[in-house]
């Protein structure tokens, strides 16, 4: 729970100083600076800036001047009175920050030793081709037709692509190294974004043996930015194809309660896992956060760009009914995400059950 509300503590703040800098920066008055909402626990004023600790650790925020319609005073260092793009930029900053932050963390991540995991088989599949060439749980797979295998990913990729073709498999069993022969079969899967697929399978499923696997600073630096752009990419497709409905929803989504578990495996992992787990999360916040919807970063974007192009900002009764729509949605959708977890991760059942005991 510690670790879960660090990380998560992590994640708001670096999101709040990226709109707090930067609204620093274009000198807009800043009057309060808040990690988490409700009862304040510490409060400290420094300057013109309120510091507050509160409560409920779920979000976080900073208010600036003039920042709504009601309290704007028509103030060189109020929020509204600076231009569509300044405010764009104020807004921007938050998952930017966080976008940083990932990078950051997927850099040492790759430096202090990236975990991947072996060959190491740690189950195998009833009446598939691994259990017919009498593989065990426990055997450790080092080489498939020749090629040295040293993780499972590889391990993986050299299977599938040797559609329909016999393997030779060299494994160690123990202290004795075995060889043996087989051939994939093919099986239907669907991909991470719903597409079916015909791939080769053998059997098998790995243990949870890992190894942390360093490289040198300026290597890692390079190994970060291409994981941050691969999983930035899978995750704007997975967002795309939600929305075409070719992906599930229901599986793809998670909410506090799965960042808990995610948090919690991760920090028996060690370091360097819950560094890759931060990474993961903050460029997810980022992402969202950046999402055309009211409420949303993405939104006031959204609404500072249109007030551009229209030389004039939105009715202010139209825009706090689109933000009222949109806040409705968010709520719908986190309590949706919520009582799936609760189902995904078993809770659902055993709530029910106090009712028919």
């Amino acid at each position: 729970m510690i670790i879960f509300l660090v990380i998560l503590s992590i994640l708001i703040l670096v999101h709040e100083l990226g709109h707090y800098l930067w609204a620093k920066y274009l000198r807009i008055r800043v009057e309060k600076f808040s990690l988490g909402f409700g009862p304040k626990l510490l409060s400290k004023k420094i300057g013109e800036t309120e510091y507050m600790l509160c409560a409920i650790p779920f979000g976080g925020f900073i208010k600036m001047a003039g920042d709504s319609y009601e309290d704007a005073r028509g103030k060189s260092d109020e929020f509204l009175s600076r231009s569509p793009g300044q405010r764009a930029g104020v807004i921007f900053a938050g998952p930017f920050f966080n976008y940083v932050l990932a990078f950051l963390c997927l850099w040492m991540v790759f430096y202090l030793g990236y975990p991947r995991t072996t060959t190491t088989i740690g189950e195998l599949i009833a009446k598939m081709p691994a259990e017919a060439a009498h593989l065990k749980a426990g055997d450790k797979i080092l080489e498939v037709d020749g090629v040295s295998v040293k993780y499972w990913e590889d391990l993986t990729k050299i299977i599938r692509s040797k559609k329909g073709k016999t393997l030779s498999l060299k494994f160690m069993r123990g202290e004795e190294k075995l060889e043996t022969t087989l051939t994939p079969e093919f099986k239907e899967a669907e991909t991470l974004f719903g597409k079916k697929i015909e791939v080769s399978l053998i059997g098998i499923r790995p243990s949870t043996d890992y190894v942390l696997v360093r490289y040198g600073f300026w290597t890692a630096l390079g190994k970060g930015a291409q994981n941050l752009f691969d999983m930035t990419k899978m995750t704007i497709l997975a967002i795309f194809y939600i929305i075409l409905g070719t992906m599930s929803f229901r599986e793809s989504m998670t909410g506090p309660l799965g960042i808990f578990f995610i948090t919690s495996g991760a920090a028996k992992m060690g370091f360097s896992a819950v560094l890759h787990v931060i990474g993961i999360l903050s460029m997810s916040l980022a992402i969202f956060n950046l999402l055309p919807l009211p409420i949303l970063d993405g939104g006031h974007i959204f609404f500072a760009g249109l007030e551009k192009l229209r030389k004039k900002p939105l009715r202010q009764k139209t825009e706090e009914v689109i933000n009222n729509i949109g806040l409705s949605f968010l709520i719908i959708l986190a309590v949706f995400i919520f009582c799936n977890d609760l189902i995904r991760y078993g809770y659902w059942d055993k709530f029910l059950a106090l009712f028919t005991k």
